[in-house]
Order: C-alpha cells, then structure tokens, then sequence
C-alpha cells in the first residue's frame, strides 16, 4: 500500500577467517555500525534492526582472497 512504513534490517556477513564466535561477534559490529550511520543520517531508529550472522551464510567461495572479500559485506532486507 502506498504510505507504508517500510522497515528494514541490516544484516553484517563476514568471511571465515577467525573463530565462528568472533566472526558473529564481527558481524553484529559492522551491522550496527551501518544501522548506526543510517539514523545519524535522518532514519528514525524504530524503522531499523540490525543482526550479525557471522560467516554462516557466504555468497562466494571461501578459498580465494576475491570471494573471502565478497563474504565480508553488509545487506539491508525490508522486514515490513
């Protein structure tokens, strides 16, 4: 509908170099710290969530510098 208020949730990823706990414990930084930039830029805060999910889910090989960067990212998903 139109005049919805979107939310969303900001998702932090990580390779798999480290310990699966710091990895979550990485991930749920670089979440925050996006969600955190988000509201400092104007977003109201109740809109947003943020999650770390560690390494558990890659979008690239692991084996390869190129894929271990592209594991390291942030995703933004509407929730509603």
């Amino acid at each position: 509908k139109t005049g919805d208020i979107v939310k969303v949730r900001v998702e932090g990823h990580t390779d798999n170099v480290g310990t699966a706990a710091s990895n979550l414990k990485l991930s749920e930084a670089r979440a925050k710290a996006v969600m955190d930039a988000v509201v400092k830029a104007g977003i109201a805060k109740d809109r947003l969530s943020s999650k770390g999910l560690g390494q558990t889910t890659p979008i690239a090989d692991n084996r390869s510098d190129d894929g271990k960067a592209k594991n390291r990212r942030v995703e933004v998903r509407v929730t509603r």
